[in-house]
């Protein structure tokens, strides 16, 4: 039986080399400058990263920049816009009528002129991208997420030095942990005035960084910061339940609402699975039970998954998932009522 297992978890972690080295290989598109089409809509995208600003591709084994820099870009949305997914161009040249366009770019030397930028005072909803994203792949998404859920507060997308190279997970590991202060500092920066709130969406491994960011404020006792997080939620998250149980005790009474979504389809917390240890990820689960007591809502998007991105972004890249959350949104404003755990369906 011992060397059955051992022949099992051989062929689990070759199967998951294989699956990895494959997505790698897939070609990965940049932004683009383009001029504006007049059927075309404008959203503005602000961005807060490490990241060196002319790079926007795959770093996969450089070294990580230090200090946080200031942007925006506004991206054309094509009116033929389908609903949860980002319209790359098919050829070389991308054309505003039909794909995302980055139309114009402003650069800020601090965060508070890019807060002034926004409108001053008021919540802003921050971004956190996954593992294995560009530059380019987390602006385009939080450009889409703003356009499908028009959710009435300007957009941070904060990009941590992902490698962008689905062969970087440990180094993206890394680069998240390493990212912690400097999503610290943005969260400060952006509610130092009195009604100013913050809602996080972290997606994948950002929203490990998103917990450990949580619970680094916890220990500082920063209690003034914790009270400005109106509220999380955490999509796909690529955490081991136990980590995040831990994380969440230290944490102590958590933002709310707290939201997980999760999904049984989501092949890419499968693959991230077999890389430690076979224990399965936080957006795996099929019930409550793992966060048992812990004052979170879990929202099951496996019925809505249409196999496109391997199912690890259905909530925002499904259009069936997409039109569901809308309904949600609408009819539950925040969703702070919601029950414990909601297993939803294509007719709910």
């Amino acid at each position: 039986m011992a060397g059955e297992r051992k022949i099992s978890a051989r062929v689990l972690a070759l199967g998951a080399a294989c699956f990895l080295t494959l997505a790698s290989c897939a070609a990965r598109q940049s932004a683009q400058y383009g001029a504006t089409d007049p059927s075309a809509t404008i959203q503005p995208v602000y961005v807060a990263t490490q990241r060196d600003l002319n790079r926007t591709g795959q770093v996969f084994g450089e070294e990580r920049p230090r200090g946080l820099k200031f942007f925006r870009n506004d991206i054309s949305i094509p009116a033929r816009h389908t609903p949860g997914l980002i319209e790359w161009p098919k050829g070389k040249k991308a054309n505003a009528a039909t794909d995302f366009v980055v139309t114009g770019t402003k650069i800020f030397t601090n965060p508070a002129q890019m807060k002034a930028d926004m409108g001053g005072s008021g919540e802003t909803l921050v971004f956190v991208h996954g593992y294995n994203n560009t530059l380019s792949d987390a602006m385009y998404r939080m450009a889409q997420i703003e356009t499908d859920f028009k959710t009435g507060m300007p957009g941070v997308v904060f990009s941590w030095p992902s490698a962008g190279d689905a062969r970087g997970y440990i180094y993206d590991r890394d680069s998240a942990l390493y990212s912690r202060n400097d999503l610290e500092d943005l969260l400060k920066a952006l509610t130092q005035s009195p009604n100013d709130k913050v809602f996080l969406l972290a997606h994948s491994m950002g929203a490990h960084l998103a917990m450990e960011t949580l619970r680094q404020i916890a220990l500082r006792g920063d209690q003034k910061l914790m009270n400005k997080i109106s509220g999380v939620v955490l999509m796909s998250p690529d955490i081991d339940p136990d980590l995040f149980r831990s994380q969440a005790r230290t944490i102590g009474k958590l933002p709310q609402p707290f939201m997980i979504f999760v999904s049984q389809t989501d092949r890419a917390l499968t693959a991230a699975g077999l890389l430690t240890g076979r224990k399965q990820r936080l957006g795996l689960i099929d019930g409550p039970e793992s966060v048992e007591g812990l004052d979170v809502t879990v929202v099951d998007f496996t019925a809505l998954g249409d196999g496109e991105g391997l199912n690890h972004m259905v909530p925002v890249s499904s259009p069936a998932g997409v039109k569901v959350l809308q309904g949600m949104i609408a009819n539950s404003g925040r969703a702070d009522t919601f029950e414990k755990y909601i297993k939803l369906s294509l007719d709910p």
